[in-house]
């Protein structure tokens, strides 16, 4: 059995006399776990908020004119992942994550300090955090965001790692098992956290995403482990090294769409194939998608459909059941991808019958009609955009 700690406690929330005498020092940041001043009374509502990222702060958008709503100065490499509450964004920081209001554009006071913040998931009305520096897991109800701190669950991993976890709708929660030399698995706790199922065959685990029936998929460097039902079902690579890493789920289809590396030993793999993974009867078959893409091109149709943005500009999308291409959509010009992960590239965001997508080159993003093929907006941002999210 692995060690557990599970308790129920408040994200950290202070405001301090100092802060409110402060509080018209521009935006400089507080120390962890303090408040930069009380919040200011909300603005007005944002439509549809869009949330980009830049080397600098964040920028948060009119998801109908894609314009600039609001400029957030915070230094460092931010990463940002919605909350699930169709109204607040993650923001993973040097020292922990804290939440965006995106409707009502501003960093508000809740913080979840930690070292090493990674992923963010939400799913079934549950959001997990996974602090890769202690192999913590948090877990709380998103809805209650609005209302200030959450109250939260804690797991602790065996060994600090660079992990993700997911909280299903009965209870259990699915976390990797690793350490900082190596990633080998997952392990299912039931509500209780009392371990239920292992499965350590899945080298360099990475990554996760949810499908219809409730099935949990995590990336392996030889393939992917499924959790149904359950039960961990492993499903091989059909090369001898096929990395999934980055996967795309939908609630409205079974098969999850991944990516697929088959050169241990590149520098860095520009990949020309996806990997489609069916959790009803275990099978994983590869796609040409005649183009290369990278890990923030992968998203999924309003009614399921798999969607690659391409390093030829292209929008393709897969029919995930015949598994292949059934039309591509020019949307920017040809791009190369950078060798620092970190650096800006092309992003995708779908959020209902819109496919959002950035282009640093050009300082712009647009949004695409996925019914139509048909671009609605365009618009050129004050900074090269980074990472890409929104709130539903």
């Amino acid at each position: 059995m692995n060690p557990i700690r599970a308790s129920r406690r408040p994200a950290v929330l202070v405001i301090t006399a100092a802060a409110l005498v402060l509080s018209g020092c521009g935006a400089a940041e507080a120390p962890t776990g303090a408040s930069a001043g009380p919040e200011a009374a909300p603005g007005p509502a944002v439509p549809e908020p869009l949330v980009v990222t830049y080397d600098g702060g964040l920028q948060v958008l009119d998801g109908r004119t894609l314009e600039v709503a609001r400029d957030i100065p915070l230094e460092g490499f931010n990463r940002i992942n919605p909350a699930g509450d169709g109204r607040h964004v993650m923001v993973s920081t040097s020292d922990g994550f804290r939440v965006l209001d995106a409707v009502h554009p501003e960093l508000t006071d809740i913080r979840f300090p930690g070292e090493k913040p990674g992923h963010v998931v939400h799913h079934d009305g549950r959001t997990a955090l996974f602090i890769d520096g202690t192999g913590e897991v948090l877990t709380f109800d998103p809805a209650t965001l609005a209302e200030g701190p959450p109250e939260t669950e804690s797991h602790l991993s065996a060994e600090p790692h660079h992990g993700v976890a997911v909280e299903l709708g009965n209870g259990e929660l699915v976390t990797t098992l690793g350490n900082e030399e190596e990633r080998t698995g997952i392990v299912v706790l039931d509500e209780q956290r009392r371990e239920i199922a292992r499965n350590e065959q899945c080298p360099g685990v990475h990554g996760e995403s949810t499908a219809q029936g409730g099935a949990v998929v995590v990336g392996c460097e030889d393939g992917a482990l499924v959790y149904r039902d359950g039960t961990i079902t492993k499903i091989t690579s059909p090369t001898e090294y096929g990395r999934i890493g980055n996967q795309a789920g939908s609630e409205h289809s079974p098969i999850v769409l991944g990516d697929y590396k088959q050169d241990e030993d590149a520098e860095l793999e520009r990949p020309q194939q996806v990997s489609v993974i069916d959790t009803t009867n275990g099978t994983l078959r590869l796609v040409d998608l005649g183009t290369s893409y990278t890990f923030r091109s992968l998203a999924r149709g309003p009614e399921g459909e798999a969607l690659v943005l391409g390093t030829d500009g292209a929008l393709h999308e897969i029919d995930p059941v015949a598994g292949r291409v059934v039309r591509s959509i020019p949307v920017i010009e040809r791009w190369t991808e950078p060798l620092e992960w970190q650096q800006p590239r092309p992003a995708l965001f779908v959020r209902g019958g819109t496919a959002y997508v950035t282009d640093p080159a050009g300082r712009a993003i647009h949004a695409v009609d996925l019914g139509t093929g048909d671009k609605t907006a365009t618009a050129t941002l004050p900074a090269a955009p980074n990472e890409l999210t929104g709130v539903s």
